[in-house]
C-alpha cells in the first residue's frame, strides 16, 4: 500500500484563528522542512510525485510511500503552542493509490522536545489521528490522546475510506472536552472526551461493602412443591417393535437368541419435572450498590495540551 499526503493543516482558533503548521507540498524544498529519522537504518522512503492519476500534474503533487514493508519515519517543526482555552483543528488528504492491504496514513502530533532524528514507534506524543488499514478487519480512523504518560485509544469504531481516491480527514479537539470527527467535511464521529476515551476512572463503583443477603430470592419461578407426577408417567423410551417377526432363515445356534428390533415408544413422556409457578418469595434482580469513586478527580483540561512543536509520520506499510 502507498499512502498519498497531499495537504497538511495545523491550527488552532479562538476568537481569530491561527495557523501554526501548514504544508502543501508544492515545491521541491520540501525536504528542507521535513527530517528523515535515522532511528532505523532501512526506513521507507517519501518520494514527491502527483500519484498516477491527478487533476494537475504540479499543483497535486504531494509526498508518497514508495516502498512496500518498510517503516516510515518523517517530521516537521512549527513554533511551540499551547491549544489551553482554544479549539484545536487537525487536517490533511490522503490517497490510497493501491488496493489496501496493510498500512497506516495517520499523522501524530509531539511536543517541542521531539529529536526528530531519532523519531520512532515509541516516541511520546501528544494526540495520533488518521486511517489505518489492515486486512478486512481493520479499517479505522484512530484518534489516541496520550494522557499522563498513557496513550488513550478511543472506545468507539470510525471506519476509514479504503479505495483509491483522495479524501479529507479532519479532528476538532474544543476547551470544552467535546471532539469531532470529519471525513471529507461530513461528520462521521463526535462526542465527549472524558466518555469516549478511559481519560479517567469512573466516575461510581460498585460499594466494596455492599454484599446481597443471603435471604435474596432471584428466582422468578420455582417449581410447584405441591405438584406430583402421575403414576402411569413412567414409559421406557424405545421398545421392542411388536410388528417385527423372526426371519425364517434365522438359526439360534448360529445367530444367537433372535430379539425384535428396537423403536421409539409412542407413550414415553420424557423426564418428569413439577410445573412452574411464580415464586412469593421473589425479590427481583439484586443490584449492587454503587458509590462515588475516591479515585475520580474531574479534569476540565482533558483537551489541553501545553506543547504542540512537531508533527510527522511514524508509520509502517
Amino acid at each position: 500500500m502507498r499512502a498519498f499526503i497531499a495537504v497538511l493543516l495545523l491550527g488552532v482558533a479562538f476568537a481569530d484563528p491561527t495557523v501554526y503548521f501548514k504544508e502543501q507540498f508544492d515545491d521541491d524544498d520540501w525536504e528542507q522542512r521535513w527530517v528523515t529519522s535515522k532511528h532505523k537504518p532501512d526506513l521507507g522512503k517519501f518520494v514527491w510525485t502527483a500519484g498516477k492519476f491527478y487533476g494537475d500534474a504540479e499543483k497535486d503533487k504531494g509526498i508518497q510511500t514508495s516502498q512496500d514493508a518498510r517503516f516510515y519515519a518523517l517530521s516537521a517543526r512549527f513554533d511551540k503552542f499551547s491549544n489551553e482555552g482554544k479549539t484545536l483543528v487537525i487536517q490533511y488528504t490522503v490517497k490510497h493509490e493501491q488496493n489496501i492491504d496493510c498500512g497506516g496514513g495517520y499523522v501524530k502530533l509531539f511536543p517541542s522536545s521531539l529529536d526528530q532524528l531519532d523519531m520512532h514507534g515509541d516516541t511520546p506524543y501528544n494526540i495520533m489521528f488518521g486511517p489505518d488499514i489492515c486486512g478486512p478487519g481493520t479499517k479505522k480512523v484512530h484518534v489516541i490522546f496520550n494522557y499522563k504518560g498513557k496513550n488513550l485509544l478511543i472506545k468507539k469504531d470510525i471506519r476509514c475510506k479504503d479505495d483509491v481516491y483522495t479524501h479529507l480527514y479532519t479532528l476538532i479537539v474544543r476547551p470544552d472536552n467535546t471532539y469531532e470527527v470529519r471525513i471529507d467535511g461530513e461528520k462521521v464521529e463526535s462526542g465527549d472526551l472524558e466518555n469516549d476515551w478511559d481519560f479517567l476512572p469512573p466516575q461510581k463503583i460498585k460499594d466494596p461493602d455492599a454484599t446481597k443477603p443471603d435471604d435474596w430470592d432471584e428466582r422468578e419461578k420455582i417449581e410447584d412443591p405441591s405438584d406430583t407426577k402421575p403414576e402411569d408417567w413412567d414409559k421406557p423410551e424405545h421398545i421392542p417393535d411388536p410388528d417385527a417377526k423372526k426371519p425364517e432363515d434365522w438359526d439360534d445356534e448360529m445367530d444367537g437368541e433372535w430379539e425384535p428390533p428396537m423403536i421409539d415408544n409412542p407413550e414415553y413422556k420424557g423426564e418428569w419435572k413439577p410445573k412452574l409457578i411464580d415464586n412469593p418469595n421473589y425479590k427481583g434482580k439484586w443490584v449492587h450498590p454503587e458509590i462515588d469513586n475516591p479515585e475520580y478527580v474531574q479534569d476540565d483540561n482533558l483537551y489541553s495540551y501545553p506543547d504542540f512543536g512537531a508533527i510527522g509520520f511514524d508509520l509502517w506499510q
